[in-house]
């Protein structure tokens, strides 16, 4: 039978070592946030290449002047250095923005031996990752009611010390419900375990203005196959109540079966909303879910390039 336990609360802080005083980030993170870069790094080629020319305000590239083009497009100090005359291309921008929300709460702490990482630890991984790769492919990153977007190379270090020093959403188990820009997009990591009508109204508050959005499922293979027998006693991590059964097997049953029927509200709910539903288990690889958010993202920038 698979064995259980749950991370305390400073273990659901993104790093933690025999003090936390006078240390710097470096040290009080290193190994989710080199996990993270290692995960980025393997993914990094899934969306290279998506910025291009178009209408935009940052400069992407000189070309030739081609002919028929309108000579006010010309940049004239740049063809005063050769004998050609050249374009100042600017790069096309989209959604320049990515928001991040990454459950931290009590049940996030939990973890089987049939799993790699705990919930929380695997949460983290991925929204380090893939802010890192979208930072990379010339986006911003920003965390919801924590972190302004930014698009510094250190992306993963500065919301990874973020959260070290925000101890409040460790108690938060939904998103701020914050409308974003309609070109914005949200990516929102937890085991989504709430009730759906509360994840409902975050997120219809977060996409009221139109803005596109992710939902990342984190599952522990426990909580999937439930491979309990006879008597079992069972915690509710967020309310510290409990609940002794008899008949572990049968219970079982009926847990599935509800299991079954929350994700089916939630998928419901992703596509009234035009979102994604990504499920993780974190006895599978980080970069598994991580390449497909990203691929998901990417898709939905070419099919309506020009917003939304």
């Amino acid at each position: 039978m698979a064995r259980v336990r749950v991370l305390s609360e400073e273990a659901r802080l993104p790093g933690r070592t025999e003090t936390e005083a006078a240390l710097t980030l470096a040290q009080r993170m290193p190994r989710l946030v080199l996990e993270a870069r290692r995960v980025a790094a393997s993914l990094s080629h899934g969306i290279h290449g998506r910025r291009r020319a178009g209408v935009g305000e940052s400069f992407w590239q000189f070309r030739p002047f081609v002919a028929g083009e309108a000579a006010q497009r010309i940049d004239w100090r740049r063809s005063g250095r050769d004998d050609r005359l050249y374009v100042r291309e600017r790069e096309w921008e989209t959604a320049q923005t990515i928001w991040f929300w990454i459950d931290r709460s009590a049940s996030m702490g939990y973890v089987s031996d049939l799993a790699q990482a705990s919930k929380s630890e695997r949460a983290v991984v991925l929204g380090l990752a893939l802010a890192d790769c979208f930072v990379e492919s010339g986006e911003r990153a920003g965390m919801l009611g924590l972190m302004p977007p930014r698009a510094t190379r250190r992306i993963a270090e500065v919301m990874a010390e973020t959260m070290v020093a925000d101890r409040s959403s460790l108690e938060e188990d939904l998103p701020p419900q914050a409308p974003i820009a309609p070109l914005h997009e949200a990516i929102l990591i937890s085991d989504f375990l709430s009730p759906v009508r509360d994840i409902s109204a975050a997120v219809e508050a977060i996409s009221s203005r139109g803005a596109r959005g992710h939902l990342v499922m984190i599952v522990d293979p426990v909580e999937e196959t439930f491979p309990f027998q006879g008597q079992a006693m069972l915690h509710d991590l967020e309310d510290g109540i409990s609940l002794r059964i008899g008949d572990a097997v049968s219970w079982g049953r009926a847990y599935k079966e509800r299991i079954a029927q929350h994700r089916g509200e939630l998928e419901d709910l992703a596509r009234r909303r035009g979102w994604s539903m990504t499920i993780h288990r974190t006895d599978r690889p980080a970069s598994e879910a991580a390449l497909r958010i990203m691929t998901l993202v990417t898709a939905s920038r070419g099919a309506n390039p020009g917003g939304r």
